[in-house]
């Protein structure tokens, strides 16, 4: 399925819920294709190069699929179908490994070219991935991406609880461990009956604290909330910054680019996106167990400012009233 028909249909399920519902029949036949697929490429590649031994790391996965598919000269470019479909997912179990294989399908028409994977393999671990927020599906496709090129290991994601709403979202989101936030009210507000299903007892920035001490990386949209502009991005939440000071925890920052958008023109969903991952920033100075208010706006500016070069869009700085 292309990538635009599959975002078009994500995003106009927050308006009308029989809509959302295609989502899930899409994926589900995205899945059917999978399986009809993979006896063709188990033919093609033989039982030996899809054969996943459990003591295989992800950066070693992820190197060697670049180098025997030649991905390396290819520095700008996704995953091919045959790639998605025969990479190694060693740390998943084989009904995870085929909804990320359908996942990636669905997405590598609309996420066209990675740089910088070597900052993100599972070597790297743990991290804070933070990146701009450009459009509702890159909470969904942008994560099985980068998922895939790590050998199946996850990223945490912060992600809003309303997401799980939509028929096969929630079940996806399950399965990929996403961390809810339930800040936020629902639209309409008569769906906020539902949200202490979705509640947690402890704070989200705690959890993903635990997730970080484990040894695990999370994943978090620093703006919170989808910001359409081309060319600036909002002052964002100081959330990551605080993690990082208070975990001594380095934060990659990452770009979402449109390079096929026109001058001017907002976010489209019909257009792929180019992702740039950045340099680990270290914070200095020592572990803090609770970092003051300006120490972390200042590493905040930091953070969105590499977020913002690597985006091509320009960060406004820290107001007051911000939310922490």
């Amino acid at each position: 399925m292309p990538a635009r028909r599959f975002c078009r249909r994500w995003t106009e399920g927050f308006k009308s819920a029989p809509t959302a519902t295609v989502v899930s029949s899409e994926l589900h036949r995205a899945a059917a294709r999978l399986g009809h697929s993979w006896g063709k490429v188990e033919s093609r590649v033989g039982r030996n190069a899809l054969h996943e031994p459990r003591t295989m790391q992800a950066p070693e996965s992820t190197h060697r699929l670049q180098a025997d598919a030649g991905l390396a000269a290819r520095q700008w470019q996704t995953l091919t179908v045959s790639e998605i479909l025969a990479c190694p997912l060693p740390r998943l179990a084989a009904g995870d490994r085929v909804l990320l294989r359908a996942l990636g399908l669905c997405a590598r028409r609309y996420v066209g070219a990675i740089d910088g994977l070597q900052h993100i393999r599972v070597a790297q671990d743990p991290f804070i991935l933070v990146a701009n927020h450009s459009t509702l599906c890159e909470a969904l496709l942008v994560p099985a991406m980068l998922m895939l090129h790590r050998g199946g290991s996850r990223v945490h994601f912060l992600a809003d609880w309303n997401f799980r709403l939509i028929p096969g979202v929630g079940f996806l989101y399950a399965r990929a461990e996403v961390v809810t936030v339930t800040q936020k009210s629902a639209k309409p507000r008569l769906l906020n009956a539902l949200k202490p299903l979705y509640a947690h007892p402890l704070p989200t920035l705690e959890r993903a604290r635990a997730h970080l001490t484990a040894g695990r990386s999370v994943g978090i949209f620093p703006e919170g909330e989808v910001n359409r502009d081309p060319t600036r991005l909002l002052r964002g939440r100081r959330g990551a910054a605080r993690l990082s000071l208070e975990t001594g925890t380095a934060v990659v920052p990452m770009g979402i680019c449109f390079p096929d958008r026109g001058p001017g023109q907002t976010s489209p969903t019909s257009c792929a996106i180019a992702l740039r991952i950045g340099q680990p920033l270290i914070p200095h100075g020592p572990q803090r167990q609770r970092a003051s208010l300006a120490t972390v706006s200042e590493w905040h500016g930091v953070i969105m400012t590499e977020i913002g070069r690597l985006a091509g869009k320009a960060w406004p700085g820290t107001g007051k009233g911000d939310a922490p």
